[in-house]
């Protein structure tokens, strides 16, 4: 049975936007301390035991409010988690006191090997199962609620038989984590697989959700003509998908909002203008809210 009830809550991420913390970034953030709301890292990325990267983020994390992001569980692979990568991360978890730490519906490992990529697997019963089992067991390692990320896809299994909202929602109800919504994965994945988006954020659990993220991606098409994107994070967000976002806003007031930019980085100021984009949306999407449903 799910423990996650439990657990204390530790969210200190406050209702602001905050950017991933890039290692081009370091000494800008050093010397002028600029104002975001947070930094998030990829957890894989300092799981060595010192270095630049620890002496640079043990600095920024006396300045700022930390999350920290996994890659590498494989939450919905066939195989049991790796013990080893979760004691790493409980032990980086303890070092940092991040304020949330989230994980994707996702595979990267079979057996002994390990794809460099975050792989979807199909919406059935025997997934749904084992997924809460993941879960529930890495909530119990680190003593705190997990949040799981919607994947960004780009086909549909045959042998699925729950849509991915619902799927998501079971998940939550079953394993008591939160939900970490990726609005571009969002969109990326309505585009591709012709889903409404409308719907899909009507289907989403939303109460569940205590953080989101926005990130860049490529527009393609596929050998029929049809547009194809690439959930690639190296560029700024799409105006599709701010406005997404404001919907969701709407719905659920401030929320810990993540600008991801993971290839083609950019300067510090214009990663920086993403955040202070992100911060004015949700200020004026919850006022427009309070004030719809004060005159209603």
């Amino acid at each position: 049975m799910a423990r996650a009830q439990a657990f204390s809550d530790r969210t200190a991420i406050p209702a602001r936007a905050g950017v991933g913390l890039k290692a081009e970034h370091y000494r800008h953030i050093l010397e002028h301390r600029p104002d975001v709301g947070f930094f998030e890292v990829h957890a894989e990325n300092y799981m060595g035991a010192g270095g630049p990267p620890h002496r640079y983020l043990a600095q920024i994390r006396e300045q700022y409010p930390l999350s920290l992001h996994g890659v590498g569980l494989s939450i919905g692979g066939t195989m049991p988690l790796d013990r080893d990568h979760l004691k790493r991360l409980s032990s980086l978890i303890a070092r940092y006191q991040p304020g949330l730490f989230s994980e994707h519906l996702a595979w990267s490992t079979h057996e002994s090997s390990f794809f460099n990529d975050l792989l979807p697997a199909p919406y059935t019963n025997e997934t749904l199962s084992r997924v809460v089992e993941h879960i529930d067991q890495v909530q119990s390692v680190l003593g705190r609620q997990m949040l799981l990320e919607n994947p960004s896809t780009y086909v549909w299994f045959e042998e699925s038989t729950w849509s991915e909202t619902d799927f998501i929602t079971e998940i939550a109800r079953r394993a008591g984590c939160g939900l970490l919504l990726d609005v571009n994965n969002v969109y990326v994945a309505c585009t591709n697989q012709q889903w409404d988006t409308a719907a899909y954020i009507d289907g989403f659990p939303l109460r569940s959700v205590k953080e989101i993220h926005l990130a860049g991606h490529t527009r393609q098409a596929d050998d029929k003509g049809r547009p194809l994107l690439i959930d690639s994070h190296d560029k700024s967000v799409d105006e599709l998908v701010w406005n997404l976002f404001r919907d969701v806003i709407r719905r659920i007031g401030p929320t810990p909002t993540l600008i991801e930019w993971d290839a083609n980085i950019p300067t510090w100021s214009e990663l920086q203008a993403e955040a202070t984009m992100a911060e004015m949306l949700m200020d004026l999407s919850y006022a427009e809210e309070r004030s719809y449903g004060a005159l209603g």
